[in-house]
């Protein structure tokens, strides 16, 4: 759901309605710094961080970006500091709050379960942003985009308020000589009773991956969401390889769907995510012994996601008109993973945008940490200035038609960087193969629907059942 698009107020209403509500944690230290700047419209980040357990921080962050009124809307952001293997307690605790602050409004005001879903492939924010989430009592973690083997033990730990650390992936890192993130909780918060652990949810699309997981995690890994490649954002590569079809798109065959009997060997609960807003996807799922689906990209242009509302008109639109283009792209993410890209127009999918758009790297969330020749650890981004990624020593052909994510999909939520020409930074649009049809939750006379629209239609299936 990118950046601030499975925000409080979504992940709230799906709450509210009986089902897992799922926040966005990527990037919420940034967003928070952003909501701020823009005034904070309403007060609710600043009702958040007037109950954050870190008193001191959260004043601290509020005296230090909080606009009243908003920023002119030809000011740039006031950026945050972008994270290293070693980042400063600021930092630190910059995130924690911001992760406390999205996850106890989307808590607020029901009795319904929450959870913070984070990618794998960013892992230098991840220690700080469970932490601040299990202080306002998340219920559930999901992570895919790699395989979070320690995220389970991570979990156990901070519960406990006991330190805790996780390797990080540094490219020419010498075998002997690994490289982690460490983080102590009583550091930053007086030790408290023990904290609940979340539930953990591994995002996997393989049955293989699924049984490593459940085998040698390193704690309780609760259940599966088994992701096909319909499915928005990030995919997993296809099995057979790196063929692509006619439009240059991965291909997908039958080694890519998941062995669901293995999945049921397993005795764990999983859900099925890809193209599922639909009552016969839900009542095949449970047929197939699955507790349910997971839902994405119908709740992405609904009235409560981040999304900007241009963008969901826009898109609506191309669904009702049946003019819907959606390319799933193997070279744009930085991570090296197919990603799939919504066709908008001035957004980065139009070749020209993408082109005009001067690369730079200033928020750093998919920078790959790498081995220096001194053997310090750089950063180097292959969507960064193809010169910068170069010097660092990166494949220049590794950098060819590689899409700044991080500002893309903070300009799709109406928070992108304000630019010297005061023009700001285009909008990636990412969604799943459902996005053709998603006018189909729009009643007529209206050009918008609401979460709770797709959860009725959805539970068609379970009042046929």
């Amino acid at each position: 759901m990118g950046i601030g698009v499975s925000n409080w107020r979504l992940a709230r209403a799906v709450a509210q309605a009986g089902q897992l509500g799922v926040v966005s944690g990527t990037a919420l230290n940034t967003l928070l710094v952003r909501r701020l700047q823009q005034g904070d419209i309403g007060g609710a980040v600043r009702w958040a961080l007037e109950r954050c357990p870190l008193h001191d921080a959260a004043r601290r962050i509020e005296a230090r970006y909080f606009v009243p009124g908003g920023k002119p809307a030809t000011q740039p952001y006031r950026a945050a500091p972008m994270f290293t293997v070693a980042p400063s307690d600021e930092l630190l605790e910059l995130t924690i709050v911001a992760n406390f602050v999205e996850v106890a409004l989307a808590k607020h005001g029901h009795n319904g379960f929450v959870g913070l879903n984070l990618l794998e492939k960013v892992q230098l924010p991840t220690l700080a942003s469970l932490f601040g989430a299990m202080l306002a009592g998340v219920d559930c973690v999901l992570m895919g985009a790699g395989i979070p083997r320690a995220i389970p033990g991570v979990l156990d730990q901070l519960a406990a308020w006991r330190p805790v650390t996780l390797d990080i992936a540094v490219a020419g890192a010498e075998p002997d000589k690994p490289h982690a993130c460490r983080f102590d909780p009583r550091r930053f918060v007086p030790e408290m009773p023990p904290l609940r652990r979340p539930a953990f949810l591994a995002i996997v699309s393989s049955a293989a991956l699924a049984t490593t997981l459940a085998r040698k995690a390193s704690g309780r890994v609760d259940g599966f969401v088994l992701e096909g490649n319909t499915a928005g954002g990030h995919n997993a590569p296809p099995r057979g390889g790196t063929t692509l079809d006619v439009r240059g798109e991965p291909i997908y065959g039958l080694r890519d769907q998941v062995d669901l009997a293995a999945i049921r060997a397993l005795g764990r609960p999983f859900w099925i995510a890809g193209s599922c807003a639909y009552p016969e996807k839900l009542y095949a799922a449970r047929a197939a012994g699955a507790a349910g689906v997971q839902i994405g990209t119908a709740f992405a242009f609904c009235a409560e996601s981040g999304l900007a509302p241009e963008l969901k008109r826009a898109v609506l639109a191309q669904s009702a008109a049946g003019t819907t283009t959606l390319f799933t792209d193997p070279r744009a993410s930085p991570t090296g993973l197919p990603f799939k890209v919504a066709g908008v127009a001035g957004t980065v999918s139009d070749e020209a945008v993408y082109t005009n758009r001067a690369r730079v790297c200033d928020l750093g969330y998919l920078r790959q940490p790498y081995r220096r020749d001194d053997g310090d650890v750089g950063y180097r981004c292959p969507a960064e200035p193809v010169d910068d990624f170069t010097r660092k020593g990166g494949d220049p052909a590794d950098a060819a038609g590689r899409k700044c994510l991080c500002n893309g999909l903070f300009a799709a939520v109406g928070l992108g960087q304000v630019l010297d020409d005061r023009a700001t930074e285009p909008a990636l649009v990412t969604a799943g193969a459902d996005v053709a049809e998603i006018a189909r939750f729009v009643q007529p006379g209206t050009n918008t629907y609401r979460a709770i629209d797709v959860l009725r239609f959805v539970a068609r299936a379970l009042d046929a059942s």
